[in-house]
Formats: structure tokens, sequence, C-alpha cells
């Protein structure tokens, strides 16, 4: 993590003391979308459901600002599956979080931060005193019940050498680069009562090698697990394998042992199969998560039939025929039951929304699930999986006000190419058909994410609703990389970045002049990483837009590949090396034609971005004010790549409307 002292501090001072007059007006203002109303309809972070499908533990995130605070909390809540009780299950200045129901039912384990570093604790279902399972030195990262509830496993990063931790108190800690990794392993604990001090802990695990994610077999005997070569994120993009182990120690068994990433491994319900995604044996750094099966005992894994998008998400099997698995249907996402015997995925979710936080019951026959769509924010739901149905069991935002809101439609245009491209467009509050209004053009980040059905009223970095609360229509689309439209439409913008990605943009830019929508000379631009990106590009072709805001863009793909900590993404996209092709990485990168700019861009980013760092920012920035380009830049402190801090967050979109009103004449004493 990047430290900073004086220069970090003066941009902490700017941020802060130069908050936008928007959010200060607006504040405890229920008739209309403000960033202070948004911010009232919390997210559920998590889900599990009891092995008899009876009881429901979920957990509720909130945001923490009051005085000095800026941060979330996680509780837990309990509700059963008829919907007659829902109550607040863990409480307390602590977060808690992770809930998983015991094998027999009868305890909730949970990670909570109440000790310290986030530990495993344990509490009877009906209540009582929950007491702690770990005593992890650097905290518990995932944790799962053996079958007999005897025991848990769990991972830990290793803890710091007792010579690292003498070199850092006699200040002589210096870092070699790459070299020095701290690795998550693999633990086993008795899970005992409080009063029991003879609680045994067992490591499983050893070397140069990070565990992501593991699964006990059924019978308790072994454990499998995918670990990637290094902790570095980069590492994780191009190569995983998977291994088992034995649950009371031994050696670590290769089980799958190729090029690519295979990851996510799940027994299926007899033992005898391990599921898993991958990428067929070829590292694929721009996205590929096809579903495999393989015996536990090993051997060459089966493909099963492509889902829709291919880029699964397993949750587990149903029988020993079926794994279940989720993925982006355009801009949706749904729940797919894939055989193994190789038939086609069935799709087992229905309607036009977002189904998440998806949480099995021991013979997945029932599942508990959040939805959403863009006018309904998110809430807790149970259905049979055999028959869907959306029976809701919360009732999260009852009490939150929901002013009027800017109605969101799906669209589908033509690129100049003839590719077809999906966007959603949300209206004014209070439009009228016919109605030229001002156009933001919002460019989602990946490039393969998407812009999907989710509530619209929602906290998030762009506040839709509040863009129409103050009169502007806001245009997502899905542009060629984006995921959710399969594989091919996922690569499409390969070594492409800018060119045909952009004219999908445009394209819709002009459905919505020529439908008398958008009022052509009052265009405005955003995004942020990828969109980030495209808005720093954009602005180099056209002068259509009148403000433009750019937020963690990258303009410059030489200089981003040798800073970002995600190289193999970006080499991915572009098809090998710079070294080997400056031309392309030089034309596909906005800073060499920084002197086309004319449109005023503001430039925000997070000051511990590592993801694109804020030098990516900062050469945008420059060039513009050397070019006397009308230009502002932000930089949010403790931020990595976007706030996590609530309200460095409630500040992003009071910003650019002061930028974008200013430049589009719109407000109060603009030019």
């Amino acid at each position: 993590m990047q430290r900073y002292h004086f220069w970090s501090a003066l941009l902490m001072l700017c941020v802060l003391s130069s908050i936008p007059h928007a959010t200060a007006q607006s504040a405890n203002d229920t008739t209309r979308w403000t960033p202070d109303l948004s911010m009232q309809y919390h997210a559920i972070a998590g889900a599990a459901m009891a092995p008899d499908g009876q009881l429901v533990a979920y957990v509720v995130r909130e945001p923490l600002m009051e005085g000095e605070q800026s941060e979330y909390q996680s509780q837990i809540y309990l509700a059963s599956a008829d919907g007659a009780m829902n109550v607040q299950y863990t409480r307390g200045e602590h977060s808690s979080y992770s809930p998983a129901f015991s094998p027999e039912g009868q305890h909730l384990a949970f990670i909570t931060t109440r000790s310290g570093a986030p530990q495993v604790w344990a509490m009877r279902v009906q209540g009582g005193e929950a007491y702690q399972v770990t005593d992890a030195e650097t905290g518990v990262g995932r944790f799962q019940w053996a079958p007999d509830g005897s025991k848990i496993a769990y991972t830990m990063t290793d803890p710091k050498s007792d010579e690292e931790k003498q070199r850092e108190k006699e200040r002589r800690d210096v870092q070699v680069v790459d070299e020095e990794h701290l690795y998550s392993h693999l633990y086993t604990t008795d899970v005992a009562e409080a009063s029991d001090s003879t609680r045994q802990v067992q490591r499983l695990t050893g070397g140069d090698f990070h565990i992501r994610s593991f699964d006990w077999s059924p019978d308790g005997s072994t454990l499998v697990f995918d670990h990637q070569p290094t902790p570095n994120i980069n590492s994780g993009f191009t190569q995983a394998d998977i291994s088992t182990v034995p649950a009371d120690s031994g050696a670590v068994t290769a089980l799958v042992e190729q090029p690519g990433v295979d990851s996510d491994p799940h027994f299926s319900p007899d033992g005898s199969q391990i599921a898993f995604t991958g990428q067929g044996g070829q590292a694929e750094p721009v996205g590929l998560n096809d579903v495999y099966v393989i015996a536990a005992s090993g051997g060459t894994p089966q493909k099963l039939a492509e889902t829709p998008n291919r880029s699964s998400s397993l949750h587990g099997w149903r029988a020993n025929d079926t794994v279940l698995i989720s993925e982006p249907v355009r801009t949706s996402s749904h729940l797919f039951a894939v055989p193994t015997s190789g038939a086609s995925p069935r799709q087992l979710t229905e309607g036009d929304g977002l189904h998440g936080t998806i949480a099995l019951n021991a013979d997945a026959s029932q599942m508990a699930y959040t939805y959403e769509n863009t006018d309904t924010p998110e809430n807790l739901y149970v259905t049979g999986l055999d028959a869907y149905e959306r029976n809701q069991l919360t009732t999260l935002h009852e009490d939150v006000p929901m002013p009027p809101m800017g109605r969101t439609e799906v669209l589908t245009w033509t690129a100049p190419d003839g590719t077809e491209v999906e966007g959603l467009i949300t209206y004014p509050v209070g439009y009228e058909d016919d109605t030229r209004v001002p156009l933001i053009l919002s460019v989602h980040g990946g490039p393969a994410g998407v812009y999907n059905r989710s509530f619209t009223g929602g906290p998030s970095i762009y506040m839709t609703q509040v863009f129409a609360q103050e009169g502007y229509a806001v245009l997502r689309p899905n542009p060629r990389g984006s995921t959710g439209y399969g594989k091919e439409f996922r690569y499409a913008n390969v070594e492409d970045w800018g060119n045909g990605d952009y004219e999908d943009l445009m394209a819709g830019v002009d459905l919505m002049v020529e439908r008398d929508v958008a009022h052509p000379d009052s265009l405005a631009l955003m995004g942020w990483s990828y969109g980030g990106y495209m808005t720093s590009y954009a602005v180099t072709k056209t002068d259509r837009f009148k403000a433009a805001s750019m937020g963690a863009g990258l303009p410059n793909l030489i200089s981003m590949v040798g800073t970002t900590d995600i190289p193999d993404y970006l080499v991915g996209h572009m098809g090998g090396e710079f070294w080997d092709n400056f031309e392309t990485y030089e034309r596909h990168s906005a800073i060499y034609r920084i002197d086309n700019v004319t449109t005023p861009t503001q430039v925000l980013h997070g000051a511990e971005d590592d993801r694109v760092p804020p030098s990516q920012g900062r050469e945008f920035y420059r060039a513009l004010k050397r070019l006397d380009v009308p230009t502002e830049m932000v930089l949010y402190p403790r931020t990595p790549h976007g706030p996590r801090e609530p309200k460095l967050l409630m500040d992003v979109t009071p910003r650019i409307l002061d930028w974008f009103d200013t430049h589009l004449g719109r407000a109060a004493g603009s030019e």
C-alpha cells in the first residue's frame, strides 16, 4: 500500500473542503433523489440457507457517517423461509458477516471483527452467547464447516516472520518487489464450546502457492482447493490449479494442473466428482469460465455444455448429475442447471432483473436469493428449484422514501458495422416525450463490465436517479467487450479499444438525438476505469460533448501496463507486449492524440489506486492544463480503484453535476 504524506494531506484538504454545494443543500430532503437518500438503500452482502431450508441468514451492510465516521458496517439477520420471522441476529459496533449454518442446523458460524482481526465465532441458532472459534494471527479469509460439524476449515494469510517484524521495528523494512510473499493457506480447527481450552488447530498446506477457495468432501476425509502461484492479483489472470489434501494432514496432490485458470472446485453429493470452472488448458486473461467435471480420484476433465455467456459462477450441485451456476444474461442475471450428461444448460430463474447472493439448502431443492430491477430495490426471496417463485422474505427499504423516478428502458441499436448493441436509457424525473434534454453518456468499466437492470436509485459511483432528478437523461450502453452477450461479443474489442466500441457508444447517442430525447448541443460524457479510458479517448475524437468527467481513466496504455497491478489483463486485450508493438499501444492511447482535445474534462482518481495508478490521471490533467483546456483534478484520499468510504462515494455525483452544469451553461453564473 502506498504511503502519502504532505502531498496526500494537501489533496485530502482540497477534496473535503470543496464538497459541492449540492450535497449540503440536499441533506435530509426526502422529496427528491439526492446522494443522501440513495445511501439509505442498503445492500444485502451475503446469505446462507439452513440445511433443511427453514431458515435463512443474511447480511445487511449500511454506511456509518455520523461525525468522524465514514465506513460500512455489516450485521447478520435471521429469517424463516415462510416469512413468519425476521430478526436481527448480531449487533454491536463491530461487523459480522459470512454466515454459515452447521450441518445439523443448530449453530450459525460467522466472521466478525469484534476481537480485532476477522475471526470465526459461533452461536446457537436459537440465540445465546456467541463464542470465538478461531484465533488466527492475521485473521480468517474464508471458512467452511466439516460435514460432521466437528471442525471448520479456514484460510489464513501467513503472518510475518519474527525477522520481518524485527526489521519493521528497527526501520530496516525495505521491500524487494515480487519476491517476498505472504501466502494464504488452509487450516482446520475443532468447533468447541467457549469454555473448552483444548481446541486443536492443524495446518494442512504450506509452500509457495496462494489458496483462493476450497470445499470439503462429503465424507470429511479430503479438501479440494484452487491456488495461484502468488498472492498478486495479476497471477490469478493467467494461472490457477486445483489440488487436494487429506483433512487430517498429508501430502498435497495435484488434481488439475494445466495452463490457464481452473478454479472454484465443488464436490458432488456422493463425493465421486468435482465440478470447477476453467479455461480449457490455455490462459484467457480477457475472461472465460466454462464448467468442467473431473473424477475426484483424478483423470481428464470433462467440459460440460457451454453456458450463454461462458462466464459461470459455480454454486454447487443438485443431485450427482447437475451443476448449478449463475451468470449475466444481457442486462439480467440468472441461475442455470448444467447437466453432467452434456445436455444444454437450463435456466431456472425467470424475469428481467438481477438474481444474486444465491444460497442453497443441503440438497439444493430450495434457494434463497436477492432480486432487484431498475425500479425495485434489492430484497431477499426464496424459491424451490423445481418451480421458480419469488417469495419475498425482507422489506429492507419499506421505510425509505422513494420519490418519483426517472423511468428506465432497455434499448437496442445498430452500430455502423452492423453490430447490435444494447443499453439502458434513464429519462429525467417527470420527463415528457419528445422533449430534448441534456444527455449524459455513461460508460462502464471492464471493459468486460455490463450495465444491467440494477436498482437505479441506489448508491454507486454514478447515482443514476440523482442525475435524472437534475434534468439529465442518462444513456448507459453495453458496447462490444461487455459481458452478458457471449464470448464472441466480449472479445470483440481485443486490439480495438477506442474504435468499434467508440462507434457503438456514439451510435447510441445518435439514436437519442434522432428520437428527440437528447439535445445535440447538451451532451456530456463520463466513465470510470475502462469507462474513464473511453472518456479520455472520445474527447480526442470528437468535440460533440460540452463536458466530460474521466474517473480512474487510463489514457496512456504504455505507462499503464508498466504500473498497473494487472498488466496481463491489459496485455491480453492489446494482443501482446508493448515492446513488440509500440504502434498498437500508441494508436489506442488518448495521450498521443491529446492536442485534439477541446472538451472541458474533469479528472477524478483514487490516491491509493494500484489498478489504474493516479499517475494516469495526472498525465491527462497536466497535458490538458498545458493546452489551456478547462480541467480540474480531484484525488480521493485513502481510495483504491473506487471510493470505499461512504462520505467520499457521496462526493462523486454532486461534483460531476457541478462540472456538467457549469460547462453546459446550466449553473447559476456559468459562462
